[in-house]
């Protein structure tokens, strides 16, 4: 378990106010957030159709933010460089969806972007043992992807405790991201367990200001709530 309660708010844009994206990236960066998620879905590897390259980019020219794009989308291979190019720092892929998973995730650094795997909830951790010092992030989805608004799947503690301890003996420094039914409630004991990015969607966006939302889940993490 974490002794550094500290943790890293990436709020996801889905739940964010479509009509004012630029001015929501400008709101999130003036309230001290400094990551943000895209969740990219293409309507067959999830039912939802979201954002493509040309709006990553279109964003990446108005905002400083670090931006955290997660690709819930079949044969991601097809549009790496397109989202690399786009301005995206980093790249997270769905094991479940590549075929060669260290080729695509090899493919991601070379292109000069920092390179993820997510997991949905029923894949095993070790589908990463190999590669896992080759990644600088891991996402373990603790919903199944494709909706906002989603309960907690109370099993994904455990998966997030094993992870950090298969890190631990990997001697890597591959950070642990959580994203699916993160609340203020829940976040002390997600960083307890070794979460370091938390992505909030609706439990972020809809309680603004966000700088007092932010300073919520913060306090959250130490305890404090």
């Amino acid at each position: 378990m974490k002794s550094d309660n500290s943790v890293i708010i990436s709020p996801s844009l889905l739940s964010s106010d479509f009509t004012r994206l630029g001015q929501e990236l400008t709101d999130l960066e003036e309230a001290g957030l400094t990551w943000v998620h895209w969740d990219i879905m293409d309507g067959a590897f999830v039912p939802n159709i979201t954002f493509g390259p040309p709006v990553v980019a279109a964003c990446r020219k108005k905002s400083r933010l670090f931006f955290d794009v997660h690709l819930m989308i079949k044969d991601p291979d097809r549009y790496l460089e397109d989202f690399a190019r786009a301005g995206a720092d980093l790249l997270c892929v769905h094991a479940e969806a590549c075929t060669h998973l260290e080729r695509t995730v090899a493919e991601i650094a070379r292109l000069g972007v920092k390179p993820a795997v997510s997991l949905n909830p029923h894949t095993p951790l070790n589908v990463l043992e190999y590669i896992l010092p080759q990644l600088d992030m891991v996402l373990i989805m603790s919903v199944n992807p494709g909706f906002g608004g989603q309960k907690f799947i109370p099993f994904s503690m455990d998966k997030i405790r094993d992870l950090k301890e298969m890190i631990r003996k990997k001697n890597a420094r591959t950070l642990i991201q959580v994203d699916g039914g993160v609340t203020p409630e829940n976040t002390y004991e997600l960083v307890s367990q070794g979460a370091d990015v938390l992505v909030s969607g609706s439990a972020f966006f809809g309680y603004p200001p966000y700088r007092e939302r932010l300073k919520v889940f913060e306090k959250a993490a130490l305890g404090q709530a």
